[in-house]
């Protein structure tokens, strides 16, 4: 019996009706090809069984079309969607991805790094708010792969970053309390080492401000981004004398402990106190009362950023090393006007 002959590059032109050429570059480069044509390459490999010898391009062009992704926490409700965004953008220009769970773990980061060494990863996504352990930049003798930072911006680096405007978000945020009548706003949330606690911070402090409102001292409380930490924070304010009429909490997770420890106390929400979050996760809708939020456009973070990254491993200077997205207020039951 003989053995059945390996399909061909020529076998996939001819069922998908075009050049060998064209093939090539809808395998190769998907990003200049049309994407009518890219599928019907793709189909005539998929019915045909014909396979490139990857290993061989990869030699040869010391490329593996792989992005590395680094996340702190894959469970966090923020990465799925924009996970999705960045897979989305990937497949289109012909990437695949590569996702390191780190769990702030530096020895997981360092671990992770061989892909990058081994030419297994071609760029770096970073969501962890720091650069990997065992890279630097300006370390002499060390040549940084071309990374982006999503969310966190990457503190005193120059690493392009993509995600919200978080001052202008929060501002929208805190003006909203306002507009509602409230002048005494708890920020749930402070946390100097956090880049972006710290940039929500000063937007709602910038919104106090224009409206000729003090920040009250007292009323700004450390909280680590958790729902325990909102919580816990939440509780620290009735040993105070004086209690704000409304909470802005640095997201929603922090949001959902602030309400779980009102309602506890038997409180009547939001009718005697409000609560605005920041994110729009997927719980913010399902809570009593929902919250109202600021929500990001993961989506479009996720694919804004790898569009950034791929032009960097094309060899293009991008032509704005941060993209701003704009977060939209989410009108939902958590905030009231504030009673006299």
């Amino acid at each position: 019996m003989s053995a059945v002959k390996p399909a061909t590059i020529e076998d996939v032109a001819l069922i998908a009706g075009v050049s060998i050429a064209t093939v090539s570059r809808a395998l190769n480069e998907p990003g200049k090809v049309a994407d009518s044509t890219r599928r019907k390459v793709i189909e005539a490999v998929a019915q045909t069984g014909y396979t490139t010898n990857a290993m061989a391009r990869n030699l040869r062009t010391r490329r593996s079309h792989m992005i590395l992704i680094l996340a702190p926490d894959v469970g966090d409700p923020n990465f799925s969607n924009i996970l999705v965004g960045l897979e989305t953008e990937a497949s289109k220009r012909g990437y695949g991805v590569l996702i390191g769970n780190t769990q702030n773990d530096p020895v997981r980061e360092t671990d992770y790094l061989r892909f990058i060494s081994s030419n297994q990863a071609d760029g770096i996504i970073l969501l962890t708010g720091h650069l990997p352990f065992g890279l630097a930049e300006n370390q002499p003798g060390v040549r940084l792969p071309p990374m982006v930072a999503i969310n966190e911006p990457i503190p005193n680096s120059d690493i392009p970053f993509v995600g919200v405007d978080n001052v202008e978000g929060a501002r929208v945020a805190t003006d909203h309390l306002i507009s509602q009548g409230h002048r005494e706003i708890a920020f749930i949330g402070q946390s100097p080492g956090r880049t972006v606690a710290q940039l929500r911070e000063h937007g709602f402090r910038t919104a106090l401000a224009a409206a000729g409102i003090s920040a009250e001292p007292s009323f700004i409380l450390e909280a680590d981004g958790t729902t325990e930490s909102g919580r816990a924070a939440a509780e620290r304010m009735f040993v105070r004398d004086r209690l704000p009429t409304a909470f802005f909490c640095v997201n929603d997770a922090t949001a959902l402990g602030v309400l779980i420890a009102l309602t506890a106390r038997g409180y009547e929400l939001p009718y005697e106190f409000s609560v605005m979050g920041f994110d729009d996760i997927s719980f913010a809708s399902f809570v009593t009362p929902s919250l109202t939020t600021m929500k990001q456009p993961r989506l479009r973070i996720g694919e804004a950023s790898m569009d950034l990254l791929l032009e960097m491993l094309e060899g293009e200077t991008p032509a704005r090393r941060e993209i701003l997205l704009r977060s939209e207020l989410i009108l939902r039951n958590s905030v009231a006007l504030r009673r006299s």
